[in-house]
């Protein structure tokens, strides 16, 4: 794990982001659980998302265990490995995640030509919007507030609007919205690919986040 630079723990920062990406996907949620927070996956499943930032790799061996109906899932702040090493043979890992945080500032950024831009919030969610000339909804991108935190999902371009800088254009927007509404850090969890993006404009990695799930018959 490296240092934070928004001077958080590792527990707090996991906890900032369950709550925010449930203000992003507007649904319920998480409910604290010892070392984590656990949240249903969505109606009409009842399966759960088991997501820990405290924890021994053998209580993980038996939380897998214990979720032996297909759909369950868990989620861990540490490396790979470990949670790889901790599941069940009818688990599968999910695509590798990193969790990652920036300090927010009063930044401004430029809109690509021919596109332009709607910010809109409502309660603790805001939502970017890049629109091009001719019409076409070409991106956009989601913050879910938790406090000071400002938690980003959902970062998507249309594929005939990609490597235009539409995605960094949204994430900009966000953060500069996001700071003149009193939120003072970010929150995301990167793909692989993302991670390298986010760097480049300022994200520190934290921790990887990696997660599984159950696919027993």
């Amino acid at each position: 794990m490296n240092a934070d630079p928004t001077g958080h723990t590792l527990p707090e920062l996991v906890m900032a982001w369950g709550r925010g990406r449930a203000h992003s996907r507007i649904t319920a949620q998480p409910e604290p659980i010892d070392g984590g927070y656990e949240v249903a996956v969505g109606p009409p499943s009842t399966e759960v998302r088991k997501v820990y930032h405290t924890y021994t790799p053998e209580f993980l061996a038996e939380t897998a265990a214990a979720l032996d109906t297909p759909g369950h899932q868990l989620m861990i702040a540490g490396p790979d490995a470990l949670l790889q090493s901790a599941i069940p043979a009818t688990w599968t890992m999910d695509q590798g995640g990193h969790l990652m945080t920036v300090v927010f500032a009063q930044d401004p950024y430029t809109v690509p030509a021919d596109y332009r831009l709607v910010v809109e919030t409502e309660g603790p969610l805001t939502v970017a919007r890049a629109f091009h000339a001719n019409g076409d909804h070409a991106a956009s991108a989601r913050l879910g507030r938790d406090g000071d935190f400002g938690v980003f999902d959902k970062v998507v371009t249309a594929p005939n609007h990609q490597r235009r800088g539409l995605g960094s254009t949204l994430m900009r927007a966000l953060s500069l919205n996001a700071y003149a509404l009193g939120m003072r850090y970010g929150l995301l969890v990167a793909s692989d690919e993302g991670r390298a993006l986010y760097e480049h404009l300022g994200w520190t990695f934290v921790s990887d986040f990696p997660g599984a799930r159950s696919k027993a018959a």
